[in-house]
């Protein structure tokens, strides 16, 4: 079994979108045998609260229930246990890094790296922004260009 996991600052927003999304896509490719995955926080200020409301509003747009999905901590284990570790941006990366113990970690790349021309490198919070719609958007477009990595590097 591939395990994604999508990391962000609190595991409110861009993160469980991301969870939501790429779920989604791994079921209609009819990859949930094949695929895992998660989300989770550097941080542990929202440790136990459900995504944020403007996320939730895009889940719901999606179809995507979000009802068990509850912010966590990422853990060394996690880490260890996880093929593709996505960071929204490049503090995240650094915050995982900080929590493996570890400069360098060969499974770690941002959303946006799948991306092929992407508008921008990073996912901004919009916890921070309020824009909720970009964050999708970016979310949508790295999402596809992961799963077709996955699909790419095990011939699925």
């Amino acid at each position: 079994m591939i395990t994604v996991e999508f990391v962000c600052l609190g595991n409110i927003c861009r993160s469980p979108m991301a969870e939501g999304i790429f779920r989604q896509l791994v079921e209609e490719a009819g990859l949930t045998k094949k695929i895992a995955v998660r989300s989770a926080a550097t941080g542990s200020w929202n440790l136990g609260k459900a995504p944020h409301r403007g996320t939730q509003q895009v889940l719901k747009k999606h179809g995507i229930d979000y009802t068990a999905m509850k912010a966590t901590k990422l853990t060394q284990d996690e880490i260890a246990d996880t093929d593709y570790l996505i960071g929204m941006d490049e503090a995240n990366l650094e915050d995982i890094r900080a929590i493996a113990g570890s400069p360098y970690l060969s499974q770690l790349a941002k959303l946006m790296d799948f991306v092929e021309h992407p508008e921008k490198e990073e996912i901004p919070d919009p916890y921070y922004t309020g824009d909720f719609d970009e964050t999708e958007r970016l979310v949508l477009a790295g999402c596809k260009g992961l799963l077709e990595k996955i699909k790419s590097d095990h011939r699925f």
